[in-house]
């Protein structure tokens, strides 16, 4: 009685983890203990999650506790080393349910050591010692404890079963093949395990086999996912800048919108303005003059005195206007040529002013040649100069009746005239040739013509020709642009009215790297 307390106390005193003694005690906040390095390895493991559980009742603890060695707890291990331990090894010795008890001890069975085939029977070490000393006993089957000898002897022999039946797939002694399992295929049983074991091995080989070969193929697979991922991510990163880069060009766009609105906004409100402070004056003059009239009306003696200032106005006017008409000469308007040799006679030199050339644009050729560079050239700050279009003006200011031919290469290419007060800093409409009301272009590439003025683009038929001819007559108000080859061929005509001298003008689109423009001369 008094060693089943020991053990009592000893299984009370155990580590669930290492099922020892504890060690350095240590109990934790839900009350169970452990080995101090028990609980630290356990906790180790679930450092990666920061939620660390109790082995036995699962409780968890957020953040990792700290451990306190139990000295209370610590000294009764201590003292249950000391007194209860010494009688505790003696139960070992002793079978349990789960134990192979020795068939020879009487009374409390030890646990078996050994079992013998031939016998059959199972020995503790000290009944087990005959078969290690009497040379007959020398010769019998030992194996590990077990319960089922009896399934190792012949029924109808009462013999253990030494051999294999292959045609029956069963264990026999050696009597069977007398009688039962006579004419039989018959092994020793040591064959046939090694024969199975030579079996089962192949099977195991071919079973890692067909598991390196699967882990190869959820390797692949791991690395297709992997690519797919990848590629996944490549084109969400691609797609957010491609949409980054839209909606930045949306609201420049949008600002550029909001800007020529405006700028048009104020024009028409000064226009307005203007046209409303001349009708005020006007408004004013005429009730003036109604005053005037009114008064003049009163009297008979003002009435003769307006009909002789009247009289008097008409007669001055009159000798004016006959005069005049003796003087002016009235010419009739010149009809445009139709061959370049009548046009060539109102030719006329134009080079580019370099202070209005975008950074972007080389000028050569004495200023009568435009190239579209990747680089920006080294120019001066210059108020006139275009900051935000591939652009330049002409140094000379045109009037009267003009002609003169532009040669372009590579595309993109817009040739135009304009006012001089065309604005210059920035990349809005108002800048760009044939986007505003201050300029007009004929915007020429490989696949044809198109005019543009006030940011409306007329598509324009006519022969593909590197060389185009523009005539101006200032003072009727025509603009016309030509395609030059051995005939000309009218492209397009435009009748208004200019109310400030002109500018020729080039455009090259910052795309058309290497495209050129120049002005020839003519003879």
């Amino acid at each position: 009685m008094e060693q089943k307390g020991v053990q009592l106390d000893q299984d009370t005193f155990s580590c669930s983890i290492c099922l020892d003694l504890l060690k350095d005690p240590v109990t934790i906040p839900c009350g169970h203990s452990y080995c101090m390095n028990c609980i630290k390895s356990f906790w180790d493991g679930e450092d990666q999650r920061k939620i660390y559980s109790c082995p036995q009742c699962r409780q968890t603890f957020t953040p990792r506790p700290v451990l306190v060695k139990n000295t209370m707890l610590a000294d009764l291990v201590e003292q249950l080393k000391k007194t209860g331990l010494q009688a505790a090894p003696a139960d070992h010795y002793y079978a349990g349910h789960e134990d192979v008890a020795c068939d020879v001890c009487t009374g409390r069975k030890r646990k078996a050591l050994k079992s013998c085939l031939t016998c059959p029977a199972s020995y503790c070490k000290n009944h087990l010692q005959p078969h290690y000393d009497a040379a007959p006993l020398k010769k019998h089957k030992l194996v590990d404890p077990s319960e089922k000898l009896q399934e190792n002897i012949c029924s109808r022999h009462d013999e253990v079963m030494k051999m294999f039946c292959r045609t029956d797939q069963q264990s026999i002694c050696y009597l069977c093949p007398v009688d039962e399992h006579k004419g039989h295929d018959t092994v020793s049983a040591a064959v046939e395990r090694t024969e199975r074991q030579r079996e089962l091995e192949v099977s195991r080989q071919n079973i890692q086999q067909r598991i390196q070969d699967r882990e190869k193929d959820v390797k692949m697979l791991q690395q297709e996912v992997e690519a797919v991922n990848r590629s996944a991510d490549k084109a969400v990163e691609d797609s957010e800048e491609i949409f980054t880069e839209l909606i930045h060009l949306i609201q420049k766009r949008s600002s550029d919108v909001k800007q020529q609105i405006r700028s048009q906004q104020e024009t028409e409100v000064s226009r307005v303005k203007e046209l409303q402070e001349k009708l005020e004056q006007e408004i004013t003059e005429l009730k003036r003059k109604d005053a005037e009239l009114k008064q003049f009306s009163h009297t008979e003696a003002a009435v003769s005195e307006l009909r002789g200032q009247l009289q008097n106005i008409l007669r001055e006017k009159w000798t004016n206007i006959s005069l005049a008409v003796t003087e002016v000469k009235v010419l009739p308007p010149q009809p445009e040529s139709k061959t370049r040799a009548g046009f060539l006679k109102y030719s006329c030199k134009i080079t580019l002013d370099p202070n209005t050339a975008n950074t972007y644009l080389l000028l050569s050729e004495g200023n009568s040649k435009a190239e579209g560079m990747r680089k920006q050239q080294s120019y001066s700050s210059h108020p006139d100069r275009f900051t935000g279009w591939c652009q330049a003006l002409s140094s000379e200011s045109l009037t009267g009746r003009c002609y003169w031919e532009v040669e372009w290469r590579g595309g993109g290419v817009r040739i135009a005239v304009a006012y001089k007060d065309i604005r210059r800093a920035g990349s809005s409409d108002e800048c760009g040739f044939g986007f505003n009301n201050k300029s007009c272009a004929l915007y020429c590439d490989t696949n044809g013509y198109k005019f543009l003025f006030n940011n409306i683009k007329t598509p324009v038929s006519g022969p593909q020709s590197y060389r185009v001819g523009v005539y101006l007559d200032h003072s009727e108000g025509t603009l016309s642009f030509y395609s030059v080859s051995e005939t000309m061929t009218l492209l397009h005509r435009v009748q208004t009215t200019f109310t400030q001298p002109l500018y020729a003008g080039i455009c090259l689109c910052y795309y058309s790297y290497g495209a050129t423009a120049k002005f020839c001369k003519l003879k």
